[in-house]
């Protein structure tokens, strides 16, 4: 059978547009998958869809297709995004508007059925929330979204409709991928290995450029050539899920055995359970063989039957984050800058904020490594404060006590800034499978 090639047009919601126009353009593809959701940002969409109705999808979407289109439509290459995010359907319209912009006539075809908050609220409010350990009804009437993993299960119908451009909310990262290979292979249901290998093959093609040396790069450590231009990936995968991962001829970057095994290990816990929708993908026997420059053989993934339960991402409001900051520079800045801390921090205490979990940092010094003491006197620190705020107002009197600091504080203080946002937490749920409910809506 045909070997499949499948290319990561973007790894997260902003990223980069070029290197998906040049697998577009240059990498004969069969399917181009555009993976940009994470926890976090279909709860932030859910809030943008409900001031504005026709929104609700990834801002980006219209600009990805504009740069790949026409060399899609031209060659065959069909589409499969999570771009949907909160709202799938408006997703859809306005891609097909861009197509119309550009003289094309694709089909577009939806998968709905991931948001299930009536379900939660109605049946689910005794479910564990798995990071708190309480239950949903906790949150009360914070909860703002529930989306359900969906995986490459649901997709399969979306692809059998010959659609262009396939549009989905929240599913499983991996099964972006895994689906068009479980179609065009014609895998079974329970062929619990190969579906295994899909998954890790999904897995490692997720983050884009990440395989291709993205978040890799360690001067004289791990170097990356041309790392200002890298080339994002695509998978040569045959029948048997066996597959080389590789980036197109000319990019920057570089596909090998040490970027690959990164990418594998991120964010697994066990790797010989790996819980997804389909399958309980086993990462433990995979074995990476560099066959080539910018080459890397990928096989021995494996799989156990499909868990009973789907996770569920829970988007609720969790107060309001305050962040305010002010530079200072020349001798004595760390000097300085503690001290405008210690200022704030008194000014705190005796407003009544005192209670409020609180950061007070020197940006240089120990924002990251807390409780770091500098090696040298720097030249130049930037003082931070930020904390959770249960109300708007308090949020806004912290970040108002370190703008003070301007003609209330050390010397030489200067380009102060205040942030006041709210905060949409994300934690999850299992779900039973038949709590979930999909169907697929072709548009033209």
């Amino acid at each position: 059978m045909k070997p499949l090639r499948i290319g990561s047009g973007a790894g997260y919601s902003g990223d980069r547009i070029p290197p998906a126009a040049d697998l577009a353009r240059r990498g004969q593809l069969d399917w181009l998958v555009f993976e940009c959701l994470a926890e976090r940002t279909i709860a932030l969409a859910q809030l943008d869809k409900q001031q504005h109705p026709e929104q609700g999808y990834d801002p980006l979407l219209t600009e990805r297709l504009r740069a790949v289109w026409p060399d899609c439509l031209a060659q065959g290459v069909r589409i499969l995004t999570n771009m949907g995010a909160a709202h799938p359907r408006a997703a859809a319209l306005a891609a097909l508007r861009q197509a119309q912009a550009l003289g094309l006539r694709p089909r577009v075809a939806v998968l709905h059925g991931d948001d299930v908050l009536a379900p939660l609220m109605k049946q689910g409010l005794g479910l564990t929330l798995m990071d708190r350990q309480l239950p949903v009804s906790a949150l009360a009437d914070r909860v703002v979204s529930a989306n359900a993993y969906l995986g490459a299960e649901h997709l399969l119908p979306a692809i059998e409709t010959g659609a262009e451009l396939i549009i989905t909310g929240r599913v499983a990262d991996p099964a972006l991928f895994l689906a068009p290979l479980w179609h065009h292979f014609a895998w079974s249901a329970q062929d619990w290995p190969r579906l295994g290998q899909g998954v890790v093959l999904g897995h490692l093609l997720e983050c884009a450029a990440q395989v291709s040396g993205g978040y890799y790069a360690d001067p004289g450590v791990k170097d990356v050539p041309d790392l200002a231009h890298l080339g994002f990936p695509l998978a040569e995968v045959q029948a048997d899920g066996t597959a080389v991962l590789t980036k197109l001829e000319g990019t920057g970057g570089c596909v090998t055995v040490a970027t690959c095994t990164e990418q594998l290990l991120y964010e697994l816990e066990d790797p010989a359970c790996y819980l997804q929708p389909d399958v309980v993908a086993d990462f433990s026997q995979v074995q990476l063989r560099q066959v080539g420059p910018d080459r890397v053989q990928v096989s021995g993934g494996l799989g156990q039957p499909r868990p009973d339960l789907l996770k569920v991402t829970v988007g609720y409001r969790d107060g309001f984050l305050a962040d305010g900051q002010i530079s200072y520079a020349g001798l004595g800045a760390v000097a300085r800058g503690q001290l405008a801390l210690e200022v704030v921090k008194v000014r705190l205490q005796e407003a009544g904020l005192g209670h409020l979990e609180t950061r007070y940092d020197l940006i240089g010094c120990n924002a990251i490594l807390a409780g770091a003491s500098p090696q040298s006197d720097p030249a130049e620190v930037r003082v931070r404060v930020s904390a959770r705020c249960d109300t708007r107002e308090q949020a806004r009197a912290i970040t108002r006590e370190v703008e003070a600091l301007y003609l209330n504080g050390p010397a030489g203080g200067g380009g102060a800034t205040q942030s006041v946002r709210e905060v949409i937490a994300a934690d999850a749920v299992l779900m039973p499978r038949d709590w979930v409910h999909t169907h697929v809506e072709v548009l033209s």
